[in-house]
């Protein structure tokens, strides 16, 4: 599991591909010992029209992602107001890994209100939140880990209680799609 960058480490793991500008050989990171990976606000597909300036000249590997590789089960969460100019002006950015990448075993969680701290998962007097909301926190949290143990624990109906939680609820905090 990881947010952000973060995220983008879980990406390879589940056999997405990226180049080094400098060093034109193929890199897979795959690990089959990862049965089921979470990103978190990841990065996407950089690209001559989206990917900003100030990203190819800090993160330029970043340019070279591509998820058709990525192979492995994920869920991929991402917040409906995560939109940093500094990597790309395009808001289905941190969506790539799920609509880019094959499906059969994909799932993205997008929750409304969330910005690129999704609440406050690094901390809720952390400088950096600027969308602080406990709830969303708690939701997320109880998302991942119904995720996670149903993944990894077979016939267990966490996942499906929680969606059902969630898709049930009067003001649901997140939509799931799967692929």
């Amino acid at each position: 599991m990881g947010h952000s960058l973060g995220g983008n480490t879980v990406s390879l793991l589940l056999g997405a591909r990226m180049l080094d500008p400098d060093d034109d050989r193929p890199k897979d990171l795959s690990d089959s010992r990862v049965k089921a990976g979470v990103l978190i606000g990841a990065p996407g597909i950089g690209n001559d029209e989206h990917f900003a300036e100030w990203a190819k000249t800090n993160y330029p590997v970043l340019y070279y992602t591509d998820f058709e590789q990525m192979t492995g089960t994920g869920l991929i969460i991402v917040g409906d107001q995560d939109l940093n100019p500094n990597f790309s002006n395009r808001l289905s950015y941190r969506a790539d890994a799920y609509s880019a990448s094959p499906g059969g075993n994909k799932t993205m969680v997008t929750m409304y209100g969330a910005g690129h701290i999704f609440g406050g998962i690094s901390g809720y007097d952390a400088a950096e939140t600027d969308d602080e909301n406990p709830e969303r926190v708690a939701t997320l949290r109880a998302l991942v880990w119904a995720y996670l143990r149903s993944q990894l624990y077979s016939g267990d109906s966490s996942w499906k209680n929680a969606v059902n939680a969630l898709e049930n609820g009067e003001d649901p905090m997140a939509m799931v799609e799967t692929r």
